[in-house]
């Protein structure tokens, strides 16, 4: 009986020890943010969207019920039915006297294949729409080839937020011919973290537009918090938002209608959108920004730090895996220390040549102890990653140098064991649509296929 009794005090030891690991872990990355003025914001709530369906259909009723702004940020606005619509429910807000402003970036609009050309754009801003397009690609073009706006962006109010991987196009509810179902994820946000996606945008709109926009009408309920209002009243703020805050920013400057109806679109539905009270969650969420000239490192860095900080393990689904020096350093120093390292990555791409690059560097991990799946069921564009069950994060920012080195980018870490199971949840029934890399796959690949991940690899700090 003295046997038993010590093995199950033995086994609550243990498992205490582990939940002080993992406690330790999202302790020391708390720690990080904090050294990175991303501190951690409590009063907050999150719903994941895990299609184009469930983003659309969440983001146009939010957008019905804006009472004095929209503000949109995003790669780009392809021209199809998804954009028409969202133009036509902005005019309509418009009307109503709600401010709506729009920014996509000059590089992605040019790369999509159904751009906005000038007509289009005309089209938009004599609707009222204020529509600006970040960094306009002038000659010599090479010029504008770095340092890209990757963020995906809306605040409605000031109250809600939203962010993640997906822009505007059909494609994320349809798919594509060549690549099948194109899944993301995005989510929404209520709450103090909204303060920082407004800070962001402002700041960008701000230096492009040359305009000063700022001041509580777009911070709601600022004066109750610290310093402007910005996150928990014992976090410290960044200076450019804490300008915006206050309206004294003093940024330079860089440089057909259709009546909607339930019945003409189906992402223009009854006006049920959440949120209508503050959230009363204590759920934290840093919001890490990457601007290329003020804080360049902060996304890999907190990455890095995630995966070597990590005590059980690390699951990864990212579109172009291409990571830096820094993080595949963490990624090994994860797998030496027994950390189990789990990568997801699509096995079609729509870029060439990036698949053989990152099937090249996954197969290196690989050997070292890595579970490595390729996603079979389309193209899986999320850029997300879950530490230790206990954290996550949901954001823009690839793993690859061009987001990490390169474009401004934002995700949020979400301190919260449900969002980060449902993220867990759905990567195990993504599994289920997946191959696994093993050692025979690897051996069945073309020998040119292998050299051109191999030529690949060495183009990675350029990718």
């Amino acid at each position: 009986m003295k046997k038993i009794i010590f093995i199950i005090a033995l086994l609550g030891l243990a498992g205490s020890l582990h939940a002080q690991q993992a406690k330790s872990g999202a302790t020391l990355q708390r720690y990080l943010l904090r050294k990175i003025d991303a501190p951690l914001t409590h009063r907050n709530s999150v719903d994941l969207l895990l299609s184009g369906h469930d983003k659309f259909v969440d983001l146009f009723e939010a957008i019905r019920q804006a009472k004095h702004h929209i503000h949109l940020e995003y790669f780009n606005f392809r021209n199809d039915s998804i954009a028409g619509a969202l133009f036509d429910l902005l005019a309509e807000k418009v009307k109503e006297g709600v401010e709506v402003r729009a920014m996509f970036d000059a590089f992605g609009n040019s790369s999509n294949n159904q751009p906005l050309e000038k007509e289009h754009i005309a089209r938009v801003r004599a609707r009222g729409i204020e529509l600006v397009k970040f960094d306009p690609i002038k000659f010599p073009w090479l010029n504008h080839v770095m340092h890209r706006d990757h963020r995906k962006i809306v605040v409605i109010d000031g109250r809600i937020g939203y962010t993640g991987g997906m822009n505007i196009a059909d494609y994320y509810i349809h798919g594509t011919p060549e690549l099948g179902q194109w899944r993301d994820i995005h989510m929404r946000l209520e709450g103090d973290a909204v303060r920082y996606l407004q800070g962001i945008f402002l700041t960008m709109w701000n230096r492009e537009t040359g305009q000063h926009i700022g001041g509580s009408a777009y911070f709601p309920d600022s004066t109750s918090n610290s310093k402007g209002g910005q996150g928990a009243p014992d976090e410290q703020d960044s200076q450019s938002i804490h300008d915006v805050l206050d309206g004294q920013a003093t940024m330079p400057s860089l440089g057909v209608q259709a009546k909607l109806s339930d019945e003409t679109h189906p992402f223009v539905g009854p006006t049920t959108a959440k949120g209508a009270e503050s959230p009363t969650s204590r759920l934290g969420i840093a919001i890490v920004d990457r601007m290329p000239h003020e804080s360049p490192a902060d996304i890999r860095r907190v990455y890095a730090q995630a995966i070597e900080g990590a005590e059980r393990s690390v699951r990864i689904i990212n579109p172009y895996f291409a990571p830096t020096h820094k993080v595949r350093r963490a990624l090994k120093r994860a797998l030496k220390k027994g950390t189990q390292v789990e990568i997801m990555i699509p096995s079609v791409s729509d870029i060439p040549f990036t698949p053989e690059a990152s099937f090249y560097i996954v197969h290196k991990l690989m050997k070292r102890g890595a579970k490595i799946y390729l996603f079979d069921g389309g193209f899986h564009h999320s850029k997300i990653m879950m530490v230790d069950s206990t954290y996550c994060t949901v954001g823009t920012a690839n793993l690859n140098s061009r987001s990490l080195r390169y474009d401004y980018e934002t995700n949020a870490f979400i301190f919260d064991p449900e969002t980060t199971a449902e993220l867990n949840a759905m990567y195990d029934r993504d599994i289920l649509n997946s191959t696994e890399m093993t050692p025979e796959y690897w051996r069945q690949r073309s020998c040119w296929k292998k050299f051109i991940g191999w030529v690949g690899n060495l183009l990675t700090p350029f990718i």
